[in-house]
């Protein structure tokens, strides 16, 4: 059955998005400017730093994973006051057509490992994130994120690593893939740090009741939930779902479902551009369009109209 963290990341996929493998030794200074929503950094062999725009240096050592979240930029660095000059890399980096996967930076290999250990094999993929729905992840992000070495990322890495030493057809969708791996065992394990401060839809999956009850909402969106229905298929009585799922989520069972309702909506509504408005309020289960509109516009600030037409003019041209 479909849960919290599942929906919310299912619309996060690298597509093209190695940025590149390449063995580097230092100085050098690779200035990510895209300002990419989430992008991924990790070494496979040696270490240097992230310094994001506006922020501390972070250090990123072999294995270790850093997550920064957009729109801020960043830099890679054999060290923080690097005396190289920053080489500027965007998404033209990351397409087909720059060629293999350990040519498409656009800066060139710095000669290898020198013999004293000094290289340095970074991975970096950026993931457009697009639509309400994965952005509902993006807000429950920091800035930067650290994942250490050692946890369930690991054996990923083992296969990044195999992956990017040779250059063959399908590559590319081996690397995306792999990619999407990572990240998802990196947010997993930053949600679960000790000490840390997951968003509480996070830790409320964990709980037998609550969890049921919030996949049962995102696995039926539309069906005609009530309390005392949820309830029932979750096996408590009503007040106990009730108290128990305001508890831990922050909010009544079906405030939570509005709320996702809308975001589900909002996306349809960019997404099916020839659909009406009953059509998408039947979607996400309004039998009645008035209702729905009204829905929307308390949760989203805008009638669903007003909402279409403004993503739409924002959206890129393809």
């Amino acid at each position: 059955m479909v849960d919290a963290f599942s929906d919310l990341i299912r619309g996060v996929r690298a597509h093209g998005s190695l940025f590149g493998s390449s063995t580097l030794s230092p100085p050098w200074a690779l200035h990510f400017v895209d300002g990419a929503p989430l992008t991924l950094c990790t070494v496979l062999t040696g270490a240097g730093w992230i310094v994001p725009e506006h922020r501390p240096p972070e250090p990123l050592r072999a294995r270790e994973t850093i997550v920064v979240r957009g729109p801020a930029t960043f830099t890679f660095v054999d060290e923080v006051g690097t005396r190289a000059e920053p080489i500027a890399c965007g998404e033209h980096c990351a397409t087909p057509e720059q060629g293999g996967t350990r040519h498409r930076l656009g800066w060139t290999d710095h000669g290898g490992d020198t013999g004293d250990g000094a290289a340095t094999t970074l991975i970096v993929g950026a993931y457009p994130v697009r639509g309400e729905i994965s952005r509902r992840l993006l807000d429950a992000l920091p800035v930067v994120l650290r994942v250490d070495a050692g946890g369930t990322a690991d054996a990923v890495l083992d296969h990044l690593a195999a992956e990017v030493a040779v250059d063959t057809p399908g590559q590319q969708v081996v690397l995306d893939r792999l990619l999407d791996w990572m990240l998802v065992c990196a947010l997993r394990e930053w949600f679960d740090r000790p000490g840390g401060e997951p968003p509480a839809w996070w830790a409320a999956q964990r709980d037998p009741v609550v969890g049921d009850a919030l996949r049962l909402l995102h696995a039926e969106p539309a069906a005609p939930w009530t309390v005392a229905a949820l309830a029932e298929r979750t096996g408590v009585s009503r007040s106990t779902l009730a108290k128990r799922f305001a508890d831990l989520v922050g909010e009544p069972p079906l405030t939570y479902l509005t709320r996702w309702r809308m975001t589900l909506a909002a996306d349809l509504l960019v997404e099916r551009e020839t659909a009406t408005v009953a059509d998408i309020a039947r979607t996400v289960g309004y039998a009645d369009p008035f209702g729905f509109s009204a829905a929307f516009k308390r949760v989203r600030g805008v009638n669903p109209s007003e909402f279409r037409r403004t993503a739409t003019a924002a959206s890129p041209v393809a």
